[in-house]
């Protein structure tokens, strides 16, 4: 069993040999949209899962789903012409949706900001129905 450095440098190495390779190799005009963002591999070296992103609508997601399916044996063997490792390890397609995460945490914050905003304008301008600061204070103990 390999340690969880030498599967790192090799997911990373994974990572870049796709992404060179679905832009050389891979003749399938559905792949020209997709961004490899990550790449993971477990610590056998045995299966390589790799993260993209598409750019455009849900069709075209999953066109480039089916295109990277059609293109895994291409792909792996790309894999194991530039990596060197006993046994070639599977890859596994994943669709990375932290980016469309990151969009909806986002707009939470935009309205999180604007309810901030509204509140601090109600709250301009008015007072405190007490003292504006209605705890004890340790010099008031030491006075009495």
């Amino acid at each position: 069993m390999a340690d969880s450095a030498r599967a790192a440098k090799l997911a990373q190495r994974i990572k870049v040999v796709v992404a060179q390779a679905l832009g050389k190799a891979v003749k399938d005009p559905r792949v020209e949209a997709i961004t490899v963002t990550d790449a993971r591999v477990t610590n056998d070296l045995q299966h390589a899962t790799i993260y993209y992103t598409v750019f455009g609508d849900d069709e075209a997601k999953a066109d480039a789903a089916a295109a990277l399916e059609k293109s895994k044996g291409v792909l792996r063997k790309e894999v194991g012409k530039n990596v060197t490792v006993r046994l070639t390890p599977t890859l596994e397609f994943v669709a990375d949706e932290i980016p469309v995460n990151a969009s909806n945490l986002e707009a939470l914050l935009r309205v999180a900001k604007a309810k901030d905003a509204e509140v601090a304008a109600l709250a301009a301008g008015k007072n405190f129905a007490g003292d504006a600061d209605p705890y004890k204070h340790d010099e008031e103990d030491e006075d009495a």
